[in-house]
């Protein structure tokens, strides 16, 4: 039986080592083993005219460096891990090697923006979450626990597909963490709240019989702020360690303003953040087993 395997893109800065650190609990949940992958930059056309290409030396250096980091966290965890170099687009060669490997899940630090009004995620993480085929868990801040208390789960009127609780079920059982499902109403429409109501509860009571603690709660907003800035606060009255969030179409979404409320989330996130993309299917599945 082949095992999991989890794919940390090392770079060697101190948000990719706090995500292999976070990859190797993450790990005990499955017993997984762990693929360490460094990508070195290709010299563009006219670098190479100008510049001396090293490459194959820096290729071997880098190599070096990324075998002692396995041994060390191997020493110190007892956990399998390998190591891999490619060359190339970061964003590219961590897909490639996700399929190459069959990655069951990527563990990538980011840096995510300079302020917090930006849009745009200022690393390859963006990238990544938009092109893997399996999930994506990425992280921004320094201070994390090892374990999993709480586990935020924002819905909105749309069906979710059954993979985003099955990895909130998974976590949770494992580190006896509570789910808490939310959703965000920024409007006084009556309709859409008895939806939203009906979604989250719908949620909550499968969770609940899964035998895995869950709440649920709909939070009433102002149009103002964003719905990001409603998850962040949520997170945070909970102390929560992580928020799982769906993509789709190679866009994440879990509100009307697709990718600029999930850039919003991955960027400027203090806690890890998993994007699941659903798997393509013929048939919709109806609300009842949607989950």
């Amino acid at each position: 039986m082949l095992k999991n395997k989890i794919l940390v893109p090392i770079g060697f800065s101190e948000q990719s080592i706090c995500a292999l650190e976070q990859a190797i609990n993450l790990a005990k949940i499955n017993n997984s083993d762990i693929v360490l992958l460094s990508v070195i930059k290709e010299q563009s056309t006219i670098q190479s005219l100008f510049l001396d290409d090293n490459s194959e030396e820096l290729k071997i250096k880098v190599k070096e460096k990324l075998d002692s980091l396995a041994l060390e966290y191997h020493q110190k965890k007892n956990i399998s891990i390998d190591t891999m170099i490619a060359k190339g687009k970061i964003y590219e060669q961590i897909n490639i090697v996700a399929d190459i490997i069959s990655a069951d899940l990527i563990v990538m630090g980011t840096n995510g923006s300079q302020g917090r009004k930006s849009s745009t995620i200022g690393s390859n993480a963006e990238k990544v979450v938009r092109l893997a085929k399996c999930p994506v868990i990425t992280i921004k801040g320094k201070d994390h626990r090892k374990g999993c208390k709480n586990i935020i789960l924002p819905l909105d009127m749309e069906k979710e597909t059954k993979e985003k609780v099955t990895y909130a079920l998974e976590y949770a059982r494992y580190w006896d963490a509570t789910v808490r499902v939310v959703s965000v109403l920024l409007e006084d429409n009556n309709l859409v709240k008895e939806k939203l109501t009906k979604n989250i509860n719908q949620v909550r009571d499968f969770i609940t019989k899964a035998g895995v603690n869950c709440t649920s709660e709909l939070v009433e907003g102002e149009k103002k702020q964003t719905l990001g800035d409603f998850v962040f606060e949520y997170s945070k009255k909970f102390e929560a360690d992580l928020i799982i969030i769906m993509t789709k179409k190679e866009e994440l979404s879990f509100s009307n303003n697709i990718s600029v409320t999930a850039r919003y989330i991955i960027n400027n996130s203090e806690i890890p953040v998993m994007s699941v993309k659903p798997k393509e299917s013929k048939y919709i599945s109806p609300p009842t087993t949607s989950f």
